[in-house]
């Protein structure tokens, strides 16, 4: 299981590559537009900076016809790094353009995938990542499990280095049935995270053994201590 940041907040993504083993880091203009007025690109500098070369950074494009992404794609690579995974939305101009940036050699996240079509046509065209909606289908009342496991025997029939890079999730339940239908990578929001480790139960346990301890070995010791 692979875990990845769905933020452009600086501040998070510090706190949680220094906490958990993350892969990477991914955005969309969406997320972008929550840090307020930014330098774009000094931003995403500043990110790559954080999490260094080793992990994984998906930027997305915003032109929606051929010559636009391919522009938006190009300007990524130059201004940020090489090593950008760039972010084209599945639709049929989409395609055309994940399947010239892998000519290219560029690595590509096919995203806003709603259904299992979507992603058997981006796993045929390349795409490194397929990134289904997870929630957003269930909005919709797709069965978001089902897609991402047929994504994955797809994935496996055809032997492909393809991965699936689960999104969109409102709780950590949704994480976690897409890990276990199949989804090799997951990208979920700091507050899934937070919300996830901040049970009270989990702090109660913790309060619990330190007054424990102390009721034996007294109050302000911890084993360095003794």
């Amino acid at each position: 299981m692979e875990f990845m940041l769905d933020t452009a907040n600086l501040n998070a993504i510090k706190r949680y590559n220094e906490a958990l083993v993350i892969t990477g880091v991914t955005s969309n203009p969406s997320i972008i537009k929550k840090e307020g007025t930014i330098d774009f690109y000094t931003h995403m500098r500043a990110i790559r900076e954080i999490i260094g070369r080793d992990k994984s950074l998906h930027i997305q494009v915003v032109a929606q016809d051929y010559e636009g992404i391919l522009a938006d794609a190009q300007a990524i690579l130059e201004h940020v790094d090489s090593e950008v995974y760039i972010k084209v939305p599945v639709t049929e101009i989409g395609l055309r353009a994940i399947k010239t940036l892998k000519v290219r050699g560029v690595h590509v996240t096919a995203t806003a995938v709603y259904s299992k079509f979507q992603a058997y046509l981006a796993l045929a065209a390349g795409a490194d990542f397929i990134a289904p909606y997870y929630n957003r289908m269930e909005n919709l009342n797709i069965d978001s499990a089902e897609v991402i496991r047929e994504i994955a025997a797809a994935i496996e029939r055809s032997h492909s280095q393809t991965k699936i890079l689960a999104a969109s999730f409102k709780n950590v339940a949704q994480v976690n049935q897409a890990f276990e239908n199949g989804a090799q990578t997951a990208t979920m929001g700091a507050d899934i995270i937070a919300a996830a480790l901040g049970m009270p139960s989990i702090q109660k346990a913790v309060d619990d053994f330190k007054s424990d301890w102390e009721s034996s070995f007294g109050a302000g010791t911890t084993p360095s201590k003794l």
